[in-house]
């Protein structure tokens, strides 16, 4: 079976985790394990100093490898994040946010991601996420 189109992963993660289609997040990209996702600027997700906040850039980090798995699982997958591993290594800023996440190894009941995510425009890192999700098998 093909794997879904942008706008179906989309709408699955949005119904899924409403909080993502609250803040407006948008999949630009999701294909064979690696995603690449987009926060717009939203000034109630800033913190002081005028920067997209961190509870803010873990949210869009963890919808980033749910999309990517999305990508692999013909839009069928519940597995649940295990562990997140994020490392701040600069401001965002007041402007929209990219996340790409990638799978980096899927296992029967492990996968393991990274993601980048980096201020629209840029090419520094905002932030290096690792992160384990745990494989819930369907029911049946």
């Amino acid at each position: 079976m093909p794997a879904p189109s942008v706008a179906a992963i989309q709408a699955i993660m949005r119904e899924g985790v409403p909080l993502a289609a609250a803040w407006g997040i948008e999949v630009l990209a999701a294909e064979a394990g690696v995603a690449l996702v987009r926060l717009p600027f939203r000034p109630d997700l800033l913190r002081p100093g005028n920067t997209v906040s961190g509870p803010a850039l873990m949210g869009l980090a963890d919808v980033a490898m749910w999309a990517a798995l999305l990508s692999v699982t013909e839009g069928r997958d519940e597995s649940v994040t295990s562990t997140m591993t994020v490392n701040f290594l600069r401001p965002a800023g007041a402007v929209p946010v990219l996340a790409e996440a990638r799978l980096v190894k899927r296992g029967r009941r492990m996968v393991f991601g990274e993601i980048i995510l980096r201020a629209e425009g840029s090419d520094d890192i905002t932030a290096h996420v690792t992160t384990t999700w745990a494989v819930i098998a369907p029911a049946g």
